[in-house]
């Protein structure tokens, strides 16, 4: 399922800028021309117009995510903080497995000098995704802003501590480049990373930063022929126990997946080996807690698995695919990396990142 996001820089205050992520949520065939023609308003900045479509849609369909994230994206660019506020908050209640709807509402709290709300609410949509580069970026940024203020108020208690002026000063040199690099950076056009498929369309109503590129997975090339000896070729090494070794490791994600689908929380958690490391730095007992309150919640899930690639050394194995993940009324396409450690005659899986 085909899905593109845009970034957007939008200035916060004086010096602070946060990226505005306006991400393709969900996208099915049947519903594909409602988001492009919202999407088509809010490009040619016709706010009111896009409003109403996204009104009339979601009177029939209120749970939406996608609808609902334009809805967030129209209040902002319309002066509107706290009904976009709201409508985040709001997503994040039903959905909390997306990250964009937590980034926004950072987006927006830091425009307000909320950074304790911005750096919780970004705190959050790393622990959905850790592998979510932009917002790590604006934690980054925001945690700047909160170093400035204690700064300005450890020098406002005590004047005369001579270490407090040059971290000062270091931030705010740091802000202030990043206020003139803004004029050239609004002046590139939005990208995005693009899975395989029809282009699916998110809302971009202003020119956007364009984010590094993705590098795409390593390419064995491979060895020239060697020139035959007269006497007699050399015989081809025989690729028989890598290949058993590949189809085990395959066996074990599709069961992984069908373990996920099905709800089968003893044959899912059984998936990951007792070294694996959960992500956002979460305990183990922690991170089975909410795999299973996420999990066992959802009336029907379905996983799929396409375009999988193994790569087998010795007793270490790494699966990349993309993954077709619906939940309900969500959908959500992704690139997935698992990487596995045989124990005993198992392939079990140590490490999953999402993204790349």
């Amino acid at each position: 399922m085909p899905t593109q996001n845009f970034f957007k820089r939008k200035p916060l205050s004086a010096a602070l800028r946060l990226l505005v992520v306006a991400a393709a949520l969900s996208m099915s065939a049947a519903h594909a021309d409602d988001y492009a023609d919202v999407s088509r308003l809010m490009r040619a900045g016709q706010y009111p117009e896009a409003l109403a479509k996204v009104d009339q849609y979601l009177a029939g369909k209120p749970r939406d995510p996608q609808m609902r994230f334009f809805k967030g994206v129209i209040q902002t660019e319309t002066g509107k903080t706290n009904d976009a506020i709201a409508t985040f908050t709001k997503i994040t209640e039903d959905y909390p497995e997306l990250p964009e709807p937590y980034n926004n509402m950072a987006v927006l709290y830091a425009g307000q000098s909320q950074f304790d709300k911005a750096r919780a609410a970004l705190e959050m949509a790393i622990r959905t995704n850790p592998s979510y580069a932009t917002a790590h970026e604006n934690l980054g940024d925001v945690y700047a802003r909160l170093a400035s203020q204690a700064y300005s108020k450890a020098l406002q208690l005590d004047g005369g501590n001579a270490a407090v002026p040059p971290k000062l000063a270091l931030i705010r040199n740091l802000f202030s480049a990043d206020a003139k690099a803004q004029p050239q950076a609004a002046a590139k056009p939005a990208a995005g990373a693009q899975a395989s498929g029809p282009v699916s369309v998110a809302p971009t109503p202003a020119p956007a930063a364009k984010p590094a590129p993705v590098a795409p997975p390593p390419v064995v090339a491979s060895a020239p022929a060697a020139t035959p000896a007269p006497a007699a070729p050399a015989p081809a090494p025989a690729p028989a126990a890598a290949s058993g070794a590949e189809k085990e490791v395959e066996t074990a994600v599709h069961g992984w997946a069908q373990a996920w689908s099905s709800k089968d929380m003893n044959a899912y958690l059984g998936s990951y080996g007792q070294n694996f490391d959960p992500p956002g730095k979460q305990a183990r007992k922690a991170w089975e807690e909410d795999r299973r309150a996420r999990i066992v919640g959802k009336s029907k899930i379905n996983v799929k698995i396409s375009n999988l690639s193994i790569s087998v050394q010795g007793a270490k194995a790494t699966a990349r695919f993309k993954q077709d993940y619906s939940a309900d009324s969500l959908n959500i396409s992704s690139r997935k990396t698992l990487d596995l450690a045989k124990v005993g005659d198992r392939w079990v899986i140590v490490k999953e990142s999402t993204g790349g």
